[in-house]
């Protein structure tokens, strides 16, 4: 009997758990260590932010889930990773032993890199629930007072896709309250261009979205530093090719959400041979550590390096499809070492993203992420926005039920083998 933990239940951890009991039948045993024991669907915090969807709608109660999967819970949290005694240290002060791991923590978010910035000091975030709805009233008093609104994403980060759909959310929310006349906005973003997402773009990305904030009267500047943020006012350095400051800009702001760079879990971090020097967990083609081969990892935690050298920082993003094949490769190793056989599963990291624009939206698929690609693909229209919601509620649906099926992959598949005009067939669960 082997004991498999899964330390995170976010939608990488969440889904790796029911993989795992998938894979893995009794007598061998799966558990989760997560700090609480509700899971929020990230990609609905943009709609959060702006009221057009309650954190109820969003949340899974997981344990009735897990019990009712097999699934071991410790909602405790993790204080420290030990690896070499096979021993997660909680933060109530206890412990728990596995014989194999699976990090699936998600990332720390690194306000703290930048003065003045996250909820906790001048600007909002959506990367958290509980951050999207703090970023509620804000957006509440924006419409009471309009002013100028900063959106984007700082040097570091690896994430663009929310902060162009938060972009072009909030927009539709302020011509929904007949204020978006009185509020100008500007996009600030580290990546090289408009459209590049970490990526170097995936089909015409760098089109589509130009077109769209020209469309919606969004200005934007590329290579973009943050360099302090105080109330009200954003200071930026736009970072020419050498390096060297092309230009400084002091943006005014009644509102911004700018999305931090990431970095690895304080439980992970500083572990030699286990994470990068950003607290990113290495791994091999089967997901696995080459220091401690018992411990395998998935999703934003894993580390990627840098797609090529741009005048800022830009990371490389971990999107939905890559998580999934990433769990399913892990899936089938670790059962496979409970046989006694090797791991033989490669994850296929492939991208594919539905950006909704509130009312439109721009969908890409990259295979592989890193160019050059066999599929380059991308389009836009209503039916991603569609797509968007009706993905929601099945994602939501699974995630109450336990179900643990791909389901990026399949709506990939579908858009590719679409007109550019019409919406993929999307099936949501019945009521």
């Amino acid at each position: 009997m082997v004991h498999v933990v899964v330390l995170g239940a976010g939608l990488g951890g969440t889904i790796m758990a029911y993989g795992l009991r998938d894979a893995l039948r009794a007598p061998h045993q799966v558990s989760v260590v997560t700090k609480g024991s509700s899971y929020a669907f990230v990609p609905s915090n943009p709609w959060v932010a702006v009221g057009w969807r309650s954190q109820e709608a969003v949340t899974v109660n997981l344990e009735p889930v897990l019990r009712k999967r097999d699934i071991g819970l410790h909602p405790q949290g993790a204080k420290r990773l030990h690896p070499a005694e096979k021993r997660i240290e909680l933060l109530d002060g206890s412990s728990v032993s596995y014989d194999y791991l699976v990090i699936a923590t998600g990332p720390e978010l690194a306000f703290d890199e930048i003065e003045g910035l996250g909820p906790e000091q001048f600007t909002q975030s959506i990367c958290h629930v509980d951050h999207a709805l703090r970023a509620k009233p804000a957006f509440d008093a924006l419409v009471k007072n309009p002013g100028p609104v900063v959106i984007g994403a700082v040097q570091g980060a690896s994430c663009f896709g929310p902060a162009y759909e938060f972009a072009f959310i909030l927009e539709k929310a302020l011509r929904g309250a007949r204020v978006r006349d009185r509020v100008p906005m500007t996009f600030v973003t580290s990546e090289p261009y408009i459209g590049h997402l970490g990526l170097d773009g995936v089909g015409d990305t760098k089109g589509l979205l130009e077109s769209e904030m020209r469309e919606h009267h969004i200005k934007w500047i590329c290579n973009a530093r943050v360099d302090k943020v105080e109330a009200g006012q954003m200071s930026v350095s736009e970072i020419a090719e050498d390096g060297t400051v092309a230009r400084s800009h002091t943006l005014p702001f009644a509102y911004s959400m700018m999305l931090p760079a990431f970095r690895g879990v304080e439980a992970v971090r500083g572990i030699e041979g286990l994470a990068n020097p950003r607290g990113f967990i290495l791994a091999d083609k089967h997901q696995r550590n080459a220091a401690f081969p018992e411990i395998f990892s998935v999703g934003v935690c894993v580390a990627i390096p840098p797609l090529g050298k741009t005048p800022v920082p830009v990371g490389v993003p971990k999107t939905g499809f890559m998580i999934e094949s990433m769990v399913t490769a892990t899936a089938r190793n670790i059962a496979r070492l409970a046989e006694g056989k090797a791991p033989d599963a490669e994850a296929t990291w492939n991208a594919f993203c539905l950006a909704d624009f509130g009312d439109s939206g721009v969908a890409f698929v990259a295979q592989p992420q890193i160019p050059p690609r066999n599929v380059n693909w991308s389009s836009s229209g209503k039916w991603v926005h569609l797509a968007k919601v009706a993905f929601e509620k099945y994602f939501l649906h699974k995630m109450r039920s336990g179900q643990s099926e791909p389901f990026y992959e399949h709506l990939a598949l579908q858009a590719l083998g679409i007109d550019k005009l019409k919406a993929p067939k999307i099936e949501t669960p019945a009521k």
